[in-house]
C-alpha cells in the first residue's frame, strides 16, 4: 500500500532510457466550437507521460519552424492535411536544474467539425478520442502542460474580456 513503485500508473517515473528534451508544437483541436480532440498516449516507457491523454503533434526537427512541425506531425499521426491553424501560446520551460537548454511548446487551434472525425486516421497513439472540457480535465489523466493549454483555451474569455462576446456559447451569458 502506498509503496508502489513501478505499476502501469507510474511506469512514466521510471523511463527505461534517457527521455529526448526537444522543442514541440501541439494542436488543440477543437470539434464542434467545444470539444476537443484527444490522443490515447502509447504505453512506452522512452516517451514522456505513456498512457496519458495529449494533444497531437511531436517535437521541432531543427531548423524547423513549429508550424510546419505542426503540419508534419498531424499528417504523421491523423493523415489530416492542416490548412488553417491559428497560433495560441506557447510555453517555455527552463530544464537547466536537469542539465538541459530551455525548451518550448507553441500551441495552435485548428477547427474540426464532427462529421470530418470520420476521415481521420490513427498513425501513432493507441486511440484518440472526443471530450468536452469538464470529463477531459476532471476526470483523465492527461499531459500536464497540456492540460494547461486546454484549460486556458477553454476558459479564454473569461481571461480576457475582449473575446468575451464571441468565445460565449449559445445561450450562455
Amino acid at each position: 500500500m502506498g509503496g508502489d513503485v513501478g505499476t502501469k500508473d507510474t511506469d512514466y517515473l521510471r523511463p527505461s532510457r534517457p527521455l529526448d528534451a526537444r522543442d514541440a508544437a501541439a494542436a488543440i483541436i477543437v470539434v464542434d466550437g467545444r470539444r476537443y480532440l484527444m490522443q490515447h498516449r502509447d504505453d512506452r516507457a522512452d516517451i514522456y507521460y505513456p498512457g496519458y491523454w495529449g494533444l497531437f503533434g511531436g517535437a521541432i526537427d531543427d531548423s524547423e519552424e513549429p508550424l510546419l512541425t505542426l503540419r508534419r506531425e498531424i499528417k504523421e499521426e491523423l493523415s489530416l492535411d492542416v490548412g488553417d491553424a491559428r497560433y495560441f501560446t506557447r510555453f517555455d520551460f527552463d530544464m537547466s536544474s536537469v542539465g538541459r537548454r530551455w525548451l518550448y511548446r507553441v500551441f495552435y487551434v485548428i477547427d474540426m467539425e464532427f462529421r470530418q472525425l470520420s476521415t481521420l486516421r490513427l498513425g501513432e497513439g493507441k486511440a484518440m478520442k472526443v471530450f468536452e472540457p469538464e470529463a477531459l480535465l476532471g476526470r483523465e489523466k492527461v499531459v500536464p502542460y497540456d492540460a494547461f493549454a486546454i484549460w486556458l483555451h477553454t476558459h479564454r474569455h473569461h481571461l480576457d474580456p475582449r473575446l468575451a462576446d464571441w468565445a460565449r456559447r449559445p445561450g450562455e451569458t
